[in-house]
């Protein structure tokens, strides 16, 4: 079951592209933790180290607070270990990157400094094989690896200082008011300069792709993906006649740039790479999400299993499962996914969506008891993990679900759901320093230092001095505090 991030509105997709342009040069609103570094001036250098990080932290504040996401652990996970396949062969200086899984059907795709890369669900709907979804992510990388957004960023502060100041109004008012009448602002010209300033150059590109197509054979995935997924945007871009793909709007195709880059990949040994099976499960999972309805979705995978060899595709007959379970038809979906488990004992995806079945018909012991199989074999297992701790909170287990979500916590501190979730299972526990303390990590990920002191505060106050709990509690609202006061003198 795909889950979503809550969030307080939804932006246009043209005005979160405007948003994340403008982080990167303009000054933080109030919910934002410190001001953005400068880029520097005609005769600057390249972006440093440490403030490509900073306006990584600032990009991603607003993309919690701004972009719709999907926190599916299946689906994050699989990105996840198709991005650090391909990080080891990126000449990355920092390769501690932060992923961000926008819920847009629209093929997007992103990586600016700091070492943020998002992907848009819609790019898992439109690339038909695993090699041309890698093919994306490869050439994001090769983007962040040559530092194309920063020397773009550079350009742009020195040749458009009045366009960019009047999108900083057009962002504040938006911010201030809580509308989006600060994005009318930045309509026409002002949208169109945003756009340009994501743009890449046609030089940018061409490396691009070249680094791209070294990072895709290097990791062992097939080089002519690139240009095959390039074709599918190409057809796309003629579909929708002048509405170009978000993709394309950043990222600007030629017929001629297309034909290079199948000549440059056709000089790699052709070696027959076939795709992971996960990616197309991941794929149905999310064709699933984007359906109109849980009844379509449904029809759509019972006729895909019309064909003749589709009766032998675990990727359409897990999907049919999905769409089942998604429409209440739960005994349906049991039966597809205990013969998908015979013919594929231990595999985790099935383990983890069986569960959510039995979630979903009430059985948490029956859920428990496949999850608690499936981690004594995958120890650490993220959507393993996850989904045993939504069935101990949906089975009143606060305590155990805590225990869970602070093992997530630990590892991956940046999923701000998973704080909340935290703290749902806290409270329900009556752990109030504990409630107190993951609300405080939620906010500062959300930017709103303000409330995070003040719940660190309230914990503080809950705990008795000298207590070791309240040591911990002490020196992290320092930390707030003096990230607070380093903003308000910046």
């Amino acid at each position: 079951m795909i889950v979503n991030q809550p969030r307080p509105r939804t932006l246009p997709a043209l005005a979160i592209t405007a948003l994340l342009a403008l982080l990167l040069v303009s000054l933080p609103t109030h919910a934002q933790e410190s001001r953005l570094p400068s880029i520097g001036g005609a005769g600057g250098g390249l972006i440093a180290g440490q403030q490509e990080s900073d306006i990584g932290q600032q990009v991603m504040v607003s993309i919690r607070r701004s972009a719709p996401r999907i926190s599916d652990p299946l689906v994050y996970d699989y990105l996840s270990a198709i991005t650090y396949r391909l990080v080891p062969s990126a000449p990355l200086q920092n390769r501690d990157l932060t992923l961000a899984l926008i819920d847009s059907p629209a093929i997007n795709a992103f990586a600016v400094p700091g070492g943020i890369v998002g992907v848009n669900g819609g790019l898992f709907l439109n690339a038909a094989t695993e090699q041309q979804f890698a093919s994306v992510l490869a050439h994001e990388l090769a983007h962040l690896s040559q530092r194309h957004f920063a020397r773009r960023m550079e350009q742009q502060e020195t040749s458009a200082p009045l366009t960019l100041a009047g999108m900083i109004a057009g962002i504040v008012l938006s911010a201030v008011t809580q509308s989006d009448i600060g994005f009318a602002a930045i309509a026409g010209t002002q949208a169109l300069a945003a756009q340009n300033m994501l743009a890449y150059s046609r030089a940018h590109e061409q490396e691009a792709d070249r680094v791209g197509l070294d990072i895709l054979a290097s990791a062992g995935m097939d080089p002519r993906g690139m240009p095959e997924m390039f074709e599918i945007m190409m057809r796309q871009n003629r579909m929708q006649g002048n509405r170009l793909p978000e993709y394309l709007s950043t990222h600007p195709l030629t017929q001629s740039r297309v034909a290079d880059t199948r000549s440059r990949a056709e000089q790699y040994p052709d070696e027959n790479i076939r795709d992971g099976q996960e990616y197309h499960l991941m794929r149905s999972r999310l064709q699933v999400h984007y359906a109109p309805s849980p009844d379509v979705a449904v029809e759509t995978f019972e006729a895909y299993l019309e064909s003749p060899d589709a009766q032998r595709n675990d990727a359409i007959r897990y999907g049919l499962s999905v769409a089942y379970l998604e429409n209440r038809q739960y005994d349906k979906a049991v039966d597809i996914l205990n013969d998908l488990l015979t013919r594929n004992p231990g595999r985790i995806t099935f383990q983890v969506t069986l569960a959510e079945v039995r979630l979903a018909q009430n059985r948490m012991g029956e859920a428990r008891d496949v999850l608690k199989d499936a981690l004594a074999r995958n120890p650490g297992n993220y959507p393993i993990i996850h989904t045993l701790a939504r069935t101990e909170i949906a089975d009143g287990n606060g305590a155990a679900a805590a225990e869970y979500l602070k093992q997530l916590t630990r590892q991956f501190p940046g999923q701000e759901h998973l704080w909340l979730k935290l703290a749902e299972a806290e409270g329900m526990a009556r752990n109030i320093v504990g409630v107190h303390r993951a609300r405080a990590e939620y906010d500062v990920l959300m930017g709103d230092l303000e409330s995070a002191q003040r719940q660190l505060r309230q914990a503080q106050e809950k705990l008795p001095a000298g207590a070791p709990q309240r040591q911990i509690v002490t020196e992290r609202l320092a930390e707030i505090t003096s990230r607070l006061h380093a903003r308000a003198n910046s």
